[in-house]
């Protein structure tokens, strides 16, 4: 079993295309279907399956995927670490971020990172904190930013609580709310039960911070537009078909919208995280481009 034979394995689950997979790897499509096949052939089972319309993973290839992503990076980390050792930072550095990450100036530090570690190759995936700490636990990012209710620590990792922030609400400026009186001390969750939500989906993270406090008021509330995309969300509110709940630290980047604080309102954790293993000699350089003290505020350092 080779090294490029899992490679080309974890492309076409990525990809779900055989052509754009043979892309991604720089070959051509015959070769990489080849080498695909002959492993298969050495383990006795077939990884994919294929259609004129799709291709999926088999029960074999999913059980076999995680691995497959392991080896590599256990390879590409083994040439950084000898890369390192010599005075030369290389490899990859894989990030992860919610949408509405403030605790840090992120693009900033990207741009500083890259001009003292020009070799090494810098992708950011932004998404959903449950999903960013899945993919720091399997290894396919090095690093994430995460926005979770104080009620939740991550599981299975290494990291930080950067910051704690409150939420407000977002309106549209015609919305009644766009214009509270300066005396009111902040809208009442009871207030907002009566409006359209937009929303992030159901069963994430950024969405429990507020289904808790909506909870805990003894109130419900419409959620009519589930949105992962903080533009796309901000939008919705402009054309006054729902309000929002955004961290107040985040709310003002959005242009036309109102903020509207609120009474007790909804909060968040956000947190920086790694593998509970040694970050990759990337991930540590880019903790010191961040400054951080990575002794202090450890969470979720548990394999739980």
């Amino acid at each position: 079993m080779e090294l490029q034979q899992m490679r080309y394995v974890v492309a076409v689950a990525e990809t779900a295309n055989f052509t754009r997979a043979a892309e991604r790897c720089r070959v051509v499509q015959s070769a990489l279907s080849h080498q695909i096949a002959r492993l298969e052939r050495e383990l006795g089972a077939r990884l994919f399956d294929r259609t004129s319309r799709r291709v999926t993973l088999t029960p074999a290839g999913e059980a076999f995927l995680p691995a497959a992503r392991q080896a590599l990076d256990a390879a590409e980390r083994a040439r950084a670490e000898v890369a390192a050792a010599s005075g030369e930072l290389r490899g990859r550095l894989a990030i992860g971020a919610i949408p509405t990450v403030t605790a840090v100036d992120l693009p900033s530090a990207l741009k500083t990172f890259h001009v003292r570690h020009p070799q090494v190759r810098i992708t950011l995936r932004v998404g959903a904190s449950d999903e960013l700490a899945e993919q720091v636990r399997q290894g396919a990012l090095d690093i994430a930013f995460l926005g979770l209710p104080p009620s939740v620590r991550p599981k299975g990792v290494r990291g930080l609580a950067l910051a704690r922030g409150e939420l407000v609400a977002v309106v549209a400026p015609g919305h009644p709310l766009a214009d509270p009186p300066a005396d009111a001390g902040g809208v009442d969750l009871r207030r907002l039960s009566d409006e359209v939500f937009v929303d992030f989906p159901a069963g994430t993270a950024a969405r429990a911070q507020s289904d808790e406090a909506f909870a805990a008021a003894g109130v419900t509330r419409e959620v009519a537009f589930e949105i992962t995309n903080a533009d796309l969300m901000a939008r919705l509110v402009r054309l006054g078909l729902g309000i929002a709940l955004m961290p107040a630290a985040f709310a003002p980047e959005l242009p036309g919208v109102r903020v509207v604080e609120l009474r007790d309102p909804p909060t968040r954790v956000e947190h920086l995280i790694w593998s509970r293993l040694r970050p990759s000699p990337a991930a540590a350089a880019f903790l010191d481009v961040l400054d951080l003290r990575r002794d202090q505020g450890a969470v979720g350092d548990s394999a739980s």
